[in-house]
């Protein structure tokens, strides 16, 4: 007789992939706070909004992009996991939102079990850290759909704020003050333009570089910086002076402060912080541009915060309270909605 064909012959195991679930079960309900409302593995996960006058939901979704070809050992998809809450919960609070649950999506042509429980352990001791539910998620082998080896780590971050507690910018006027927050290097972006300069072959990733004391892999898969409990604190503390927060992904500092700007304001940034290393590195490499860094990468700044000047160094010292690097990046002044990048010297 003719051999029956299963989905584990055309590249789907579902029984592997459910195992690695399975012993995530606990893990992963650790991660519940008090607004969970049912339990874990439904279709669909339920959560309590909080009992708030004028409830705001603040939702974000996006993923770690081409960082995920870089992964290789364990501890570096478990970094992939970490950050696409990292960048989550960055882009809820910035609009004053206090994160509320967590759903991710991980997909590949092929999950390795290892790998995919690398992942995952990587969301929820994210989750878990900063105190926001995994509620649900999706795990999908797409053969076909996806190359061998490239996997899709995506996620999506829910908060809730009261209405009159949004930070979006409105307020922003000149005169306000532009304060960045250091990054851990690139984050979730810029990787198809920082491969393409550094990482050439796969070997690649094991050069020692001096200029970064560090080999070129580790320092490409740095950490993706989480602000959110910073922020918090920050508007907890001094929410009325406070008139914009701008996370810093792709299309750097001027594609990304833009956004938080109304009509007749032009965001005056001056280079003035230490840029690290490797944007240095990957501007001689490659070579490019000052211009097209500045619009790809954070150049090392991961957040910026607008503060009405009044209020500037105490936001300064509340967010180096938390364990910040801060920086004055310049002011907002009168043009158009704009951002001016002024370098003080080469990179």
């Amino acid at each position: 007789m003719r051999r029956t064909l299963t989905y584990r012959d055309v590249g789907v195991d579902t029984d592997a992939t459910q195992a690695v679930l399975d012993r995530l079960a606990d893990r992963v309900r650790s991660s519940f706070t008090q607004h969970v409302a049912g339990p874990w593995g439904l279709f669909g996960g339920m959560v309590r909004v909080p009992a708030l006058q004028q409830p705001v939901l603040v939702a974000s979704v996006d993923g770690v992009g081409t960082k995920a070809l870089l992964a290789r050992r364990p501890e570096d998809f478990r970094t992939l996991g970490h950050d696409v809450v990292a960048h989550g919960l960055n882009d809820v609070t910035c609009h004053g939102a206090r994160p509320l649950f967590f759903l991710d999506y991980v997909a590949a042509a092929r999950l390795e079990p290892p790998s995919l429980q690398a992942v995952l352990e990587g969301v929820v001791d994210a989750c878990t850290r900063y105190g926001v539910a995994l509620v649900g998620g999706e795990t999908a082998e797409m053969p076909g759909v996806y190359a061998e080896g490239a996997w899709d780590v995506v996620g999506c971050a829910v908060g809730v704020a009261e209405a009159w507690e949004l930070v979006d910018g409105r307020t922003v006027r000149p005169g306000d003050v532009l304060l960045g927050l250091a990054s851990h290097g690139l984050h979730t972006n810029g990787y198809t333009l920082a491969r393409a300069v550094l990482v050439r072959a796969r070997t690649d990733l094991d050069l020692y570089e001096p200029d970064l004391g560090c080999t070129r892999g580790e320092e490409l898969l740095r950490s993706h910086r989480c602000y959110a409990t910073s922020v918090l604190r920050l508007l907890d503390q001094l929410r009325e002076g406070i008139t914009a927060l701008a996370h810093v992904t792709g299309g750097g500092i001027p594609g990304n402060l833009v956004r938080v700007l109304p009509e007749g304001c032009t965001a005056q940034v001056r280079v003035t912080w230490p840029v690290p290393p490797v944007f240095r590195l990957l501007a001689r490499r490659g070579p490019v541009e000052e211009a097209e860094m500045f619009r790809v990468f954070n150049m090392g700044i991961g957040l910026v915060v607008v503060a009405r000047p009044e209020h500037a160094t105490r936001a300064e010292q509340v967010l180096r309270g938390c364990g910040e690097q801060v920086y004055r990046l310049g002011e907002v002044v009168e043009g158009t909605r704009d951002v001016r990048v002024v370098l003080e010297d080469q990179l």
